[in-house]
Parts: structure tokens; C-alpha cells; sequence
């Protein structure tokens, strides 16, 4: 086990992202957006100062980001899923791009196991993604407007980028080498 996968960084990177996690998605359900993408910021500039390669790093979180916002903003412009606390309802808001750049500081710490493992990334994703979206909508940070079929996409969607993210983790890993 190397350093940066070592048992106090797995558990520090786990909970740093369980915090940022509850804080956009309390802070989006409770009308306070920005704390939880302020936080969600804090932990990837620190995640990334931290990283061996800190350029290597940013640019897996900036891709992720822009996937996110991509792919978020995808399902409420069709209508499947209603953010709360948006600027415009067809746009992924701030608070969630935070959640995917939170997510991205996992992908080469916690969920570095995952790597070539394109099966199992597929099928953690395509559980694991829709559930998160369910939990945001029991507190209240999001609204599943076509329940069955946003969970159907959120699974289908989270299969393919959950393997994507991998393959990008792999290339842009700044967490494994020297500085």
C-alpha cells in the first residue's frame, strides 16, 4: 500500500467527501447552495495541493466536472430530474457541480481499486449513482419528476460514466508517482 493509499488517507479522502456530500446536499435542500459548493471547492483545492502531480489531479476534477454538468444538465432539460436551488432549470447548479468534483477526488484514493476493473466500475456505477440521486431527493435537494424513468438513465448513465471516469482516473492520475 503507498502512501497516498494508505489507511489514514483512504479514510480522510472517504470522509472528506461524505462531509461535502451532506453539506450540498443539506445546504441545496435547506436554500443554502453556495455553503455546499464552497466546501465542495475547498476540499478539491486542498485534495489537489496534496496530490503528487497537482496539474494531473485538477485536470481529472475540471473533466469531471464538465461531464457532470454535461450529463446532469442533460436530465433536467428533458425534464426527469428538478434540482432545487438552480439558476435556470435546465442547468445543473453550482452545488451539484461540487458533488462531481468531490467525486473526482475519490476516483484515484478510495475508488483507485476500481481501476481496470471496467465490469465492476459499470455495475458499482449503475447501482450506486441512482441511489445517491434517490438519497439528494429524500432530503430534499432534488426532485425525481419521472421517478422510474430517471433511475432507469441514472442507471444506464452511471454504468457507462462510472468506467469513463476510471479510464480517466488512469490517465490523469496525479495521486501515484512523485511530485
Amino acid at each position: 500500500m503507498s502512501a497516498a493509499t494508505s489507511a489514514p488517507n483512504l479514510i480522510g479522502n472517504i470522509a472528506a467527501f461524505q462531509v461535502g456530500w451532506f453539506a450540498c446536499v443539506l445546504g441545496a435542500a435547506q436554500g443554502w447552495p453556495w455553503s455546499g459548493a464552497a466546501l465542495a471547492l475547498v476540499i478539491a483545492v486542498w485534495h489537489t495541493a496534496r496530490a503528487a502531480r497537482p496539474a494531473q489531479e485538477a485536470k481529472l476534477i475540471v473533466a469531471a466536472v464538465l461531464i457532470g454538468a454535461a450529463w446532469d444538465s442533460s436530465l433536467a432539460a428533458i425534464g426527469w430530474l428538478s434540482f432545487v436551488s438552480v439558476i435556470t432549470d435546465a442547468m445543473a447548479p453550482p452545488w451539484i457541480l461540487g458533488m462531481w468534483a468531490l467525486f473526482a477526488t475519490t476516483l484515484n484514493v478510495s475508488l483507485n481499486w476500481l481501476k481496470g476493473r471496467w465490469l465492476v466500475a459499470a455495475l458499482l456505477g449503475g447501482i450506486a449513482g441512482p441511489l445517491s440521486y434517490w438519497a439528494g431527493a429524500r432530503l430534499g435537494a432534488v426532485v425525481l419528476v419521472e421517478p422510474a424513468p430517471a433511475l432507469v438513465a441514472l442507471s444506464i448513465g452511471w454504468a457507462i460514466l462510472m468506467p469513463l471516469l476510471m479510464a480517466l482516473a488512469r490517465r490523469y492520475d496525479g495521486i501515484h508517482g512523485t511530485r
